[in-house]
């Protein structure tokens, strides 16, 4: 069947009967996990919720003013999930979330638009697409596209928009001569007569489920941002129509404010100034890393030449890394020395290393990683790994110092 929000895309409330509520189930992304949500399943006798389907989201929007989180089909019903019961022959108001639907049916016309375009242009024929939240794409049936085309193909679908052609919406049946227009002609093997047909006046007839503008000029503008290569030898074209066109531009125009802030330059200039200043900040850091090197030599050095030394070394610095570590252990004749070395937040995750006497590295290694709510392991008199929490890094010292008969102790 096709429901009021197909009949009438731009309907904003709607009053209809409850057929059914039962309890349901929803799983739900919560803080980017996973999670059930207990529920209920309400079927109303009509509604201007679009299910998702034909590559387009869901819509979200109200039931008596209880919020719907999720719209589905099942069969020829839309389910309609949302968190309170609902009495079965209730009459109901719906609303539905304008600003997404209409964000949808934006989108969704201007896939229409540019896939009939690309096809009549260039051959380019689609063989599915994303409506995105912030972006969406067309998968095309071509391994490139020509940057020179992308420019045509947009300077084409803004052309149509400006014709203010109209969008019409068919129900056709198989006897239908016009179905023999339809570009997209294969059918669900669960369709059921008559099937709904999108047809841009003159542009482009479509077999489609979605919601749609009702006229090109709706659309406003349309946006080609570039082609990403896709799946085997075909490329996504991605795009923005109307509403996502204009916060696009709002959105680039606030970041392009913010460099000439930063940069002190004028947007013309800031790919050479960013250039500049990643050419810098290369050097700048071979030059700390070649510093690092030297400190962590001089280190070593300092404590084999240090007369008064024991069987153990313990050093901490904030902004060494694994191979300023590992300079040191190297160094040290680890022999005869257990080493243990941190970089990082003193009170925060960090690396850590151990070294020394292998049967020492060894029994001391695993209470270490505890001690750091760490991960890590070792071999060969090495015990290392990285640590959650450098803040009980005294008491590992503490307990080394312990272990070893406590000669020296040197912190940086």
């Amino acid at each position: 069947m096709t429901f009021q929000c197909q009949r009438d895309c731009y309907m904003k409330e709607f009053v209809t009967i409850v057929a059914s509520c039962c309890p349901g189930e929803l799983k739900q992304e919560i803080g980017g996990k996973k999670e059930s949500v207990k529920g209920f399943t309400v079927k109303l006798q009509d509604t201007i919720l679009f299910p998702e389907g034909g590559g387009q989201p869901d819509d979200h929007g109200l039931i008596a003013d209880v919020p719907v989180l999720r719209v589905t089909r099942q069969g020829q019903d839309a389910a309609h999930f949302v968190g309170s019961s609902m009495e079965v022959g209730q009459e109901v108001r719906v609303k539905v979330d304008w600003q997404r639907r209409f964000d949808h049916m934006q989108q969704h016309s201007g896939q229409h638009l540019i896939s009939a375009l690309a096809e009549s242009m260039f051959g380019y024929v689609t063989t599915s697409w994303e409506l995105g939240r912030q972006r969406s794409n067309i998968e095309l049936d071509t391994p490139t596209v020509k940057a020179e085309q992308i420019r045509e193909l947009e300077d084409a679908v803004n052309e149509k928009i400006r014709a203010h052609i109209p969008v019409n919406v068919k129900l056709l049946y198989g006897d239908s001569p016009e179905l023999e227009k339809v570009r997209s002609s294969e059918l669900p093997d669960d369709h059921a007569w008559p099937i709904r047909i999108v047809d841009i006046e003159g542009v482009d007839t479509n077999l489609c489920c979605g919601t749609h503008v009702s006229n090109l000029s709706h659309l406003q503008v349309i946006k080609l941002l570039g082609v990403e290569k896709g799946k085997k030898n075909k490329s996504n074209l991605i795009f923005l129509v109307g509403n996502r066109v204009l916060k696009y531009a709002e959105k680039s125009y606030n970041t392009e404010r913010s460099m000439v802030a930063l940069l002190k330059t004028g947007p013309d200039g800031h790919v050479e100034a960013v250039d500049r200043l990643q050419k810098s900040m290369r050097l700048v850091q071979k030059t700390n890393v070649s510093l690092l090197r030297d400190l962590a030599l001089l280190i070593a050095q300092n404590f084999k030449n240090d007369l008064n030394r024991g069987n153990f070394f313990s050093l901490h610095k904030k902004d060494g890394d694994s191979e300023f570590m590992n300079i040191i252990v190297n160094e040290i004749n680890t022999k005869e020395t257990l080493v243990f070395l941190t970089v990082g937040e003193e009170k925060g995750p960090g690396m850590f290393l151990l070294a020394g006497p292998s049967e020492q590295v060894t029994e001391m290694g695993p209470r270490l990683v505890e001690l750091l709510q760490g991960k890590g392991a070792g071999k060969n008199g090495r015990f290392q790994g990285k640590a959650s929490n450098l803040a009980r890094r005294g008491e590992v010292e503490a307990l080394l110092q312990q272990y070893c008969h406590p000669h020296t102790s040197k912190e940086q």
